[in-house]
């Protein structure tokens, strides 16, 4: 059985949402956060990097969104419920584009967002926090901002012709694509985004969300 590393404040509930969505049994082990917001060391011996999601299943150990998602679609989705099965269709090509996209071109964006965001608080020296918080603004208004706005315009036009990212037809790339966008919406806001804010909005309607988020808070 799959066992679900789950820290909290983390992207791992897109794993538990996966696993509820294939109605997969699943065990969940939760960790807190130390006061600094790193990971305990007793994730750090699970997987030497100590981040979150990380699943253990038998004798394998696999950390990484993406991958933990292709390993569960390849392993227990024969069916293909959560994934194209011809690889010669476009829907394939924007599941594998979108589910590679969440991680390498948004997910850094929001990171460098959150961060430089942080640069006017502890634990930064109060007597650099002013520096911090105008280095920060500078960064942000200087070139995320910008950044963050054009993929704005760009996850916009896409929703626009499609109900889910890789067409006609709901997958784990949605679900991957979940988590940044929920980042996106909270640090930079959305409105004037009518698809995005709908698409939103749809994803968290769906019971194996919120069973996940069940899930994910049940030590929390």
């Amino acid at each position: 059985m799959i066992t679900v590393h789950h820290l909290n404040q983390s992207r791992s509930h897109r794993i538990l949402w996966l696993l509820e969505e294939l109605d997969l049994p699943y065990d969940v082990t939760y960790y807190q956060r130390e006061k600094n917001m790193l990971a305990p060391e007793s994730l750090k011996r699970i997987h030497p990097l100590g981040k979150s999601p990380i699943i253990t299943d038998g004798e394998l150990t696999l950390a990484e969104s993406g991958a933990i998602i292709d390993y569960v679609e390849d392993r227990y989705d024969s069916a293909h419920l959560l994934s194209p099965a011809d690889s010669h269709d476009d829907s394939w090509v924007r599941y594998r584009y979108w589910l590679h996209y969440a991680e390498g071109s948004l997910m850094p964006l929001l990171v460098m967002k959150l961060i430089f965001g942080m640069l006017s608080k502890p634990p930064v020296p109060w007597l650099a926090r002013p520096i911090g918080a105008a280095v920060g603004k500078g960064v942000s208004q200087k070139y995320l901002d910008p950044q963050l706005l054009t993929h704005c315009r760009y996850l916009e036009s896409h929703l626009s012709q499609y109900p889910w990212f890789a067409g006609e037809r709901f997958s784990a790339a949605d679900i991957q694509m979940s988590f940044p966008l929920e980042g996106l919406a909270a640090r930079v806001g959305i409105n004037g985004y009518p698809a995005l804010q709908a698409y939103i909005d749809k994803l968290r309607q769906r019971p194996a969300y919120q069973r996940a988020k069940k899930r994910e808070q049940h030590n929390e």
